[in-house]
Formats: structure tokens, sequence, C-alpha cells
């Protein structure tokens, strides 16, 4: 039986969603393959890690580990027992979403620890994350985007009348204003104005000290799941119906009126188009695991990559784990794959040489 890390919470603007992915993975996860461990990490950084799971939590409440909040060595029950012994894990279980956990940061911790864990790697992670440089790869890559501007706190300080100028007559309006580092579309502002435009860039700098500008178009969001290694595959497509001027926080979390349409009626062509691009989205960020590759296709058939996301919702009701439901693996099997995904990566980097002969 493999030992199994729950890592979730986190220091981040996306901590309650991590806890509800954890609350639903940990219910799914089948206790006869795998000993778990929660390890809760706070909202101020701390890390506490429980005892086993024998079965699934019942509540939320049930994986918040009460202690000393001023604790400096919090980590340390993380790599250690009472006993002083190191804690052996076959495996981690990332589900910190967002900043600090979504980002490369603790992938690269993991690194350190040689400790296999669950999804994309430091470079993959970090670049997704950041929305600016995902976009100069998806260029690179010569997957169809919209046109966008990027710029730093400094800059906006700075050149505001010229980045303004600049917006208005290359991208129009609406735009999308984004923090270039935060999932789940925290401090992002559809602006139709100049006025909403400066809001929109200052809601963004209180998430982030880059920001990214974006042409808005009309047009349908559609979402592809990824999920392998070196060799991917893709799920079937689903399509977002929001109410709102966009798929907000507030609609991924707390909106019920939002619609997930799985599949999405598309043709063959754009269907095929989108499978396409969702596995190159995937090759050219180097991702590994899973990531959920999200598009915009207007009525002609246009397609326009938006972002990939190396960490997406992951209750039953997310889209990524409902499209790999309709595409014919149910969600405690989905978890065990990204976990077989991990086991074997971590396999594969062993072989590699560290020494010169």
């Amino acid at each position: 039986m493999k030992k199994l890390g729950v890592v979730y919470g986190g220091k981040s603007a996306e901590h309650e969603v991590s806890l509800s992915t954890a609350l639903a993975v940990t219910g799914a996860i089948n206790y006869t393959n795998y000993e778990v461990y929660p390890i809760f990490i706070t909202k101020n950084g701390e890390w506490r890690c429980g005892e086993r799971l024998l079965s699934a939590p019942t509540s939320i409440e049930a994986l918040l580990f009460k202690g000393d909040d001023t604790k400096a060595d919090d980590v340390l029950p993380f790599l250690v027992n009472e006993q002083g012994e190191r804690r052996h894990f076959d495996v981690i279980l990332p589900l910190i979403h967002g900043t600090n956990g979504e980002d490369g940061t603790i992938q690269g911790f993991f690194e350190v620890l040689n400790m296999p864990y669950v999804g994309n790697g430091v470079l993959s992670s970090s670049a997704s994350m950041d929305k600016h440089i995902m976009k100069q790869l998806f260029a690179h890559a010569g997957l169809p985007q919209l046109p966008y501007e990027a710029f730093i706190r400094i800059q906006w300080e700075q050149e505001q009348a010229t980045i303004i100028e600049k917006c208005e007559q290359r991208l129009g309006y609406p735009m999308y204003v984004k923090p270039a580092n935060l999932g789940s579309s925290v401090g992002i502002s559809k602006v139709t104005t100049q006025e909403e435009l400066i809001a929109g860039v200052k809601t963004a700098l209180m998430y982030d000290r880059k920001i990214v500008i974006e042409q808005g178009v009309v047009a349908r969001e559609i979402e592809l799941a990824v999920l392998g290694n070196d060799e991917p595959k893709v799920s079937v497509p689903g399509e977002i119906k929001s109410t709102t001027d966009f798929y907000d926080y507030e609609s991924k979390y707390h909106d019920n009126k939002t619609e997930l349409v799985i599949p999405a009626e598309l043709s063959e062509t754009a269907y095929a188009q989108l499978q396409t691009y969702a596995i190159e989205a995937f090759k050219a960020v180097d991702g590994s695991g899973l990531i959920r590759a999200d598009f915009f296709v207007t009525a002609d058939e246009r397609i326009y990559i938006n972002e990939v996301n190396t960490l997406p919702g992951f209750t039953p009701m997310s889209m990524y784990p409902l499209l790999w439901q309709e595409t014919g693996l149910p969600y405690p099997d989905l978890i065990d794959e990204l976990i077989q995904l991990a086991i074997h990566r971590h396999e594969e980097k062993q072989q590699l040489q560290f020494k010169l002969k």
C-alpha cells in the first residue's frame, strides 16, 4: 500500500478553493490502495501534518488542524515525525491552487526533497502561472491568440497615459484586465471605458506586480482536459455558459446559474482542431500530469487559445473531472491515473546521471 501525502490550503487567495478540492479528492481516493496523510498549510504559511485518514473526511472543518500560529519551524512535521525520523511518502498530491502552489514554488520544494509529486513540474507550473510568459510560449508554438498588452507596476506608474493609449488603439474596448500570476479569475475585470480600465488595473495590481490586458471577443468559451506525460491524451470539449460577463470567481464557485455543456456542440473540424491545439499547448509549456486548455471559439469557428491551467478546479463538479467523466474516465480512476503518472515520471528521473563518469 502506497503512502500518499495530500497537501492543501496554502498562502494564497485561492485557499478556500484548495480546501474544497482537498475535501473532494480525499472523499474519492481508494483507501484500500493508499495510506492517506493530510498535510494542511494555513493562510499564514504554516505546515501541519495530520494523522493518517482511514476514511473520507465528512467536512472541510475536519481537514483544518489547530495549533500554534506563531510556530516558526512548522515545516518540520512534514519532513520528520515525532521521533525525529524522516517521513516517507511514495507520492505527494499537491492540491494548492494559485500562488505558492501552482506557480512552481512548491514543486521546486518537492524536487529538492526528491519526492514524487502529482502534476506539472517547476518550469511548466511557473511559466503557465505567468500569463505573459505563457502567451509568449504559445506564440513561439504558433498557437492563435488574441492581441494583448503586458506591463509591470512601475511602468504603469510612470507611463500610464502611454499604456492607455496603446491599449485603446491596439486592443479597443471591451478589454479584460488580469493579474499575470493568479488563477480562478481573481482580480480580473471586464472594462468598456477608460475610467473602468484605470479602475481595473488598480484592482489587478492589488494581486500582482505584472498586468496583462487582453482584447475582448464575442465567442464561446470551450475547454478541454489533457492527461499524461510524454504521450498526453485529450478529452472531449466542454462549453461554459455563464450568466456573467465572463466566467469569474463567483461564477466558478458560488453561482449555480453557470451551465457546463459536455460535450460541446462543435463541427468535426473545430473539434479536431481544438484537440490538436490542446496537445500543442500542453507540449508548449512542457506539461506533465494534467492541464486544462481554455479556448475562445467565434460564431464562424475561429479558434483562439486563452490559457492553460496546470492545476484546474478538481471537485467532481469542476470542468476538468467532468470532461474526463464524459470521455470515459470516472473521478476516482482519474485520481489514481494521476498518481501513477507522477510515480512513473519520478522513476524516469531517477535514471538520469548526476555524476560525471
